[in-house]
């Protein structure tokens, strides 16, 4: 039935909306060393611009150094230019084969500007909800009026588009919280 794939659509690009914010979190450094934080730096790599992560190995040391290892070492001034062009605060010390970065603790400041950044992903997502919803709400008006759905119908998909949007927001604000208070966490 029409109605059900427009409801199906619309449930999916909520999904995406939080993925994609799952996915944007991952790259906000929170004073621990973790891969993701560099893994999808964009390097010029033969004139090709190429994800770190397909261009060297990755793994954390002592629970506080990122090292990176080039599959092909001839990239690794390459590699240092790129971490350092996408400003995450990381300074790499380059010995000619492999990359080390100390990931140092956050200062206080550095903290709150991290929160700010988060929360403005979180609502982007939650803007992505809102358009999937009403998007799905336009699409059932003109169902309606094309009689293929009944305005009773009509109604009833749209109160559960507005449940799924409230669903899905307390999902990003449990998200947003939790990654809120992981950045604080000294």
């Amino acid at each position: 039935m029409l109605a059900d794939k427009i409801a199906k659509e619309c449930k999916s690009k909520m999904d995406k909306a939080v993925e994609h914010m799952k996915h944007e979190f991952k790259s906000v450094r929170t004073g621990r060393a973790t891969t993701t934080v560099v893994e999808s730096v964009q390097v010029n790599y033969y004139g090709a611009t190429t994800p770190l992560n397909q261009l060297a190995s990755l793994s954390i040391v002592e629970g506080t150094i990122i090292v990176i290892k080039p599959f092909d070492v001839s990239c690794v001034s390459d590699i240092d230019k790129a971490i350092m062009a996408a400003n995450l605060g990381l300074t790499p010390q380059n010995d000619g084969k492999i990359l080390t970065i100390k990931v140092p603790p956050l200062s206080t400041e550095r903290r709150i500007e991290l929160v700010v950044a988060v929360k403005a992903i979180s609502e982007q997502a939650k803007v992505s909800l809102r358009n999937a919803r009403r998007d799905a709400n336009k699409a059932f008006d003109q169902a309606e009026k094309k009689k293929e759905i009944s305005e009773d119908d009509r109604d009833g998909y749209k109160k559960d588009g507005d449940d799924l949007t409230k669903k899905f927001t307390d999902i990003i604000e449990k998200i947003f919280s939790d990654k809120s208070q992981e950045l604080q966490e000294v």
